[in-house]
């Protein structure tokens, strides 16, 4: 696809004078043609009026290691992106073992402390019957001695 620009644009775009893109389109170095609207010279042959040639073919032949260059940086971005993925993958599934760990420890703390409950009211009714023994056991000891004290 060609693009054109009046010769005005041009002369922006290429920074010389109206009489070198003129002296240019009469060599045949740009492509020109003229209209009643004016004179429009193709785009693509700026870059051949403004570069030398031989800086062109120089650039021609770099493009093959600006693609190469492009292609294992694109290589390299894929590589990360997968690191990236498998990395996200591996922090899921560890997240999820944690998970499962702390509902795990969470039902042996609930079990826990009903057993602790459980044995302290167990402690409680034991301490209770100790301290009812200890009662009656002096009831019956105190009137044994005191018979004993009478006696004597």
């Amino acid at each position: 696809m060609q693009t054109w620009l009046n010769i005005d644009e041009f002369i922006k775009l290429s920074g010389k004078s109206k009489n070198d893109i003129i002296s240019l389109c009469k060599e045949k170095k740009l492509k020109c043609k003229k209209t009643n609207e004016g004179i429009f010279i193709e785009v693509g042959s700026l870059a051949k009026s403004i570069v030398p040639v031989q800086e062109l073919q120089i650039i021609e032949k770099e493009s093959s290691i600006a693609e190469r260059t492009i292609g294992m940086l694109l290589s390299l971005h894929e590589k990360v992106l997968m690191s990236k993925d498998e990395t996200i993958k591996s922090l899921k599934e560890e997240n999820e073992f944690l998970k499962k760990s702390i509902y795990s420890i969470q039902e042996i703390y609930e079990e826990s402390k009903i057993t602790i409950e459980r044995l302290q009211k167990q402690l409680e009714i034991c301490q209770e019957e100790l301290e009812f023994c200890r009662k009656k056991y002096k009831l019956m000891w105190g009137k044994v001695l005191k018979k004993e004290n009478k006696e004597e």
